[in-house]
């Protein structure tokens, strides 16, 4: 009697005997890496460079880089895909990719300071709260359309809470870089959007982490309150028993001398541990590493030192490979036919409404001139990176399905990729503008010459 059978390929082997002892290289793990991360470099920074006329910053490179190399573009040939991008090595790359990651989240915890948050002013905490209600709201609406059309059989909350999330989120590490090559950093209207993609970001990964807890393969609700509970007990933790840790490694690093090389161990090891518990929780190891980001000391070289350290590897030769992993699972031949291109419309309108006309609605009602609150709209539309990964986790928890996914990348490719040339067309820091309030010079006698020093 003839019986159906699976036979699952052998794990690859780390290392191979070289090609004259008559093995293929690319049938081992480490060298087959190590190609997939010299092509996805080298492929990025080409369209990098190609992009650059246009000030384009370098996460629009690696998105659309890792959309070509996928089954969109080269992928369509099956010699290329199952010669650098089989189906074995996914499990090293997704690894890799997501490590690079994990230490990125990291970077990001870092650059954002809790402190600033705090002496955020109503209006930035206004522009913020008006940046992720309104576009979550027609998300959520979205969402209702998705399901009657493309996302038959998502499980409604999740789904619902995705939708929101990733038509809401603005991409704090994006917006910085947007701004620096700018050249905006210092202006009223960089400062207000800085502001306010940290209370949007820091609010965002709170959401993510509902939307996480929802999504587990569990059907008891039960389960997901124990998640979200163990989820704060882990934060506890962290700012009571870890930040202590980290505040003494940080006095003990004081200015002009190197900071010891254990204290940097230690808290690299910190951020790995923490990825492990959020991961052992069902959160996503991402969180575990952007909390202790967060809680490292900001003052002293200490935080300076941790991101020299991480800086240069990850953002540069790790990262990529995730924008490839999420490349590898966007098929744009999925959205065919007028009903899945206009469902592409109207997900990039209603991102773009909810962002740039709720942002600029309250912006003017603080008092914000309405040039600088378009501006500032468009700015928080920015995306990128942050959404690739709530979509990620979403497709990896199956809340989205492919064409789903596919039609969020491309609105996330979109509405990034518009923010620069927008931005400049609209905003000219050199312009003469009307004053936030008036700014006036008090002196005691007209007479004498005005002295001023500038250090």
């Amino acid at each position: 009697m003839a019986t159906n059978q699976t036979v699952c390929p052998a794990p690859m082997k780390a290392t191979s005997n070289g090609a004259w002892q008559g093995e293929n290289p690319l049938d081992y793990a480490l060298p087959l890496a190590i190609l997939q991360i010299c092509l996805v470099v080298a492929f990025t920074r080409t369209l990098a460079f190609i992009l650059r006329p246009l000030r384009q910053p370098r996460v629009i490179a690696e998105i659309i880089g890792g959309i070509l190399l996928g089954p969109s573009a080269f992928g369509r040939s099956e010699k290329f895909l199952h010669t650098v991008f089989p189906a074995k090595s996914m499990t090293v790359l997704d690894t890799l990719a997501n490590t690079g990651l994990l230490f990125f989240l990291f970077l990001v915890g870092l650059e954002l300071d809790i402190r600033a948050i705090r002496r955020t002013g109503k209006k930035a905490l206004g522009i913020a709260i008006a940046g992720i209600s309104f576009p979550f709201i027609l998300g959520v609406g979205t969402s209702v359309v998705l399901q009657a059309t493309i996302a038959h059989g998502a499980r409604p909350a999740p789904f619902l809470v995705f939708m929101g999330v990733s038509l809401s989120i603005t991409a704090f590490p994006v917006l910085a870089r947007i701004l620096a090559e700018l050249k905006l950093l210092t202006t009223d209207v960089g400062r207000i959007a800085m502001s306010a993609a940290a209370v949007n970001d820091v609010a965002a990964w709170i959401l993510l982490a509902l939307a996480i807890a929802l999504s587990g393969t569990s059907s008891s609700p039960l389960i997901s309150l124990w998640v979200l509970l163990t989820c704060i007990a882990f934060l506890i933790f962290a700012v009571f028993v870890i930040r202590p840790i980290l505040v003494l490694m940080a006095r003990r690093s004081p200015d002009g001398e190197p900071v010891k090389e254990h204290y940097i161990c230690a808290t690299l090891s910190l951020v790995l541990a923490a990825g492990f518990a959020t991961d052992c929780i069902g959160i996503h190891a991402l969180f575990g590493a952007f909390v202790i980001g967060i809680i490292v000391p900001k003052d002293g070289p200490f935080a300076g030192v941790l991101i020299e350290k991480i800086e240069d590897i990850v953002p540069g030769l790790l990262l990529p490979l995730y924008f490839v992993s999420s490349g590898l699972k966007t098929n744009v031949a999925t959205i065919k036919g007028a009903e899945s291109w206009g469902l592409l419309v109207l997900v990039i309108l209603t991102a773009c409404f909810g962002k740039i006309v709720g942002t600029t609605v309250v912006s003017v009602m603080v008092k914000v001139p309405f040039r600088e609150a378009i501006t500032l709209g468009f700015l928080m539309n920015s995306k990128g990176l942050v959404e690739l990964i709530v979509l990620n986790i979403g497709k990896d928890r199956k809340v989205l399905n492919d064409q789903t996914f596919a039609i969020l990348v491309l609105m996330a490719l979109f509405t990034t990729f518009i923010t620069t040339p927008i931005v400049t067309a609209v905003y000219k820091p050199a312009r003469k503008s009307k004053p936030y309030k008036h700014r006036t010079m008090q002196r005691n006698n007209l007479d004498t010459e005005l002295t001023i020093l500038a250090c």
